[in-house]
């Protein structure tokens, strides 16, 4: 090198050494001079995070091992799961699917075609159901018997215990909240023992807890909006039946509550709606972008409302979401290990829980189950409070509502692929 590079190079290194310290002097003036930074930048230490777990119930973080549930049985399931949604139409198709054909050829995803590949260990025609009592005798039912839990029988007068699911890589696409036997003598299911709820950490849950204050009665209420006919996307009318369900609901029982549909609603409007409202419900099409998890969106007759916005928003008293939309909590394969979903933003934004699908939900049955979760919701107020609003049982709210559901389909792979979508995140 001349004299004149290396001079060139040692000042680089230089001015690199000197941003470098002034970074770690700024960090540590942040933490310690900023109540409530202590921890900027750094994991929660494990002391910190199991002062704010939650009572009702444990947390179970699923990691994949050999000598249990490896890492190739997970991707096996997840990777057969996928392919009977695509199929099925349930399960946007992502570009991978075309262009990557060993993967292709891996999964059983041939041509333009996706179906779980035919010497699959769930077996073709049953995959949902080999799948979910896989997932119970292999995952889920050992966890349980760990934990002492116990079944309780749908008479039984006892509430049933909850349990947080935080599952790490291909356990992230699996439906665990679901996992049982359906058919036969040894019929049985986790929703025999607990109310699942999902967490993408333990940290997001317990900061969750550690702020469940009381929703400012100012806001306390619902928002609701249904988008049957959003330009250049399918119709879906039984937005506005569901809408006007829930809207009926909630004035019979005396709750503050706003409902616009359609073009009623701008993108503007909506955003300032979730500032003036604790809870929203929002029936229309979503869609998630892969690449740029915070330009996935909701769509409005208006425009797109995209989660980059709403996390923007200080929403102080965000409580509920219901995201009646499809494929809301389903995530990226190639970004396992990170949550690039909308039900995981909306948390990120604010919102202490949130409903949302795993995969494409009915327009019907999806009415159906909304209705079913605010009636219990709204039996569950306090006496006495004729205006708050808020979704602290949410949880069993959607738990029953499944039921309800449940007991109007069999136990075809058809009904299972029907309610299964539905899952909670959150406290």
């Amino acid at each position: 090198m001349s004299t004149s590079d290396r001079i060139s190079v040692e000042d680089e290194a230089r001015v690199h050494l000197e941003l470098a310290k002034e970074w770690e002097e700024l960090l540590t003036t942040v933490r310690s001079t900023i109540p409530g930074f202590e921890n900027f930048l750094q994991p929660s230490p494990c002391s910190i995070l199991l002062q704010h777990l939650p009572e009702s119930g444990p947390i179970v973080i699923i990691n994949v091992h050999e000598d249990r549930f490896s890492l190739k049985k997970a991707k096996t399931y997840s990777s057969a799961l996928g392919g009977l949604l695509v199929q099925k139409g349930l399960r946007m198709r992502t570009e991978e699917m075309d262009t990557d054909k060993e993967e292709n050829t891996e999964h059983g995803l041939t041509g333009r075609a996706a179906r779980p590949w035919t010497n699959n260990p769930l077996r073709d025609g049953v995959v949902v159901r080999n799948l979910l009592g896989a997932l119970w005798k292999e995952v889920v039912k050992p966890i349980l018997d760990a934990l002492g839990f116990s079944r309780l029988e749908l008479s039984s007068e006892t509430e049933l215990p909850r349990i947080w699911w935080c599952p790490t890589g291909p356990v992230s696409f699996l439906p665990l909240h679901a996992a049982g036997i359906y058919r036969g003598k040894d019929s049985d299911n986790i929703l025999n023992y607990a109310v699942s709820s999902y967490t993408p950490s333990i940290a997001l849950l317990a900061d969750r807890v550690k702020n469940n204050n009381p929703t400012d009665q100012k806001v306390s209420g619902l928002f609701l909006t249904s988008q049957p006919n959003v330009p250049g996307l399918s119709s879906i009318p039984g937005t506005a039946k569901e809408v006007r369900s829930i809207h009926k609901l909630a004035v019979d029982h005396g709750v503050r509550v706003l409902k616009l549909e359609g073009s009623d609603v701008t993108v503007d409007k909506a955003l300032q709606h979730m500032e003036e409202f604790s809870c929203i419900h929002l029936a229309c099409h979503a869609s998630q972008d892969q690449n740029e998890p915070l330009q996935s969106r909701f769509r409005f007759h208006s425009g797109s409302l995209d989660l980059s916005t709403i996390i923007r928003k200080n929403l102080k008293n965000a409580d509920l979401a219901f995201l009646s939309a499809c494929q809301t909590s389903s995530g990226e394969e190639k970004l396992s290990e990170e949550v690039v979903h909308l039900a995981a933003g909306m948390l990120a934004a604010g919102y202490r829980r949130v409903v949302a699908t795993m995969w494409a939900i009915t327009d019907n049955h999806a009415s159906e189950v909304a209705s079913d979760f605010y009636s219990y919701l709204l039996a569950r107020r306090v006496e006495g409070d004729d205006s708050g609003f808020e979704g602290s049982d949410s949880a069993y709210a959607l738990h029953h509502a499944i039921e309800q559901l449940r007991g109007r389909l069999d136990d075809s792979e058809q009904s299972l692929l029907t309610w299964i979508p539905y899952v909670h995140f959150g406290s």
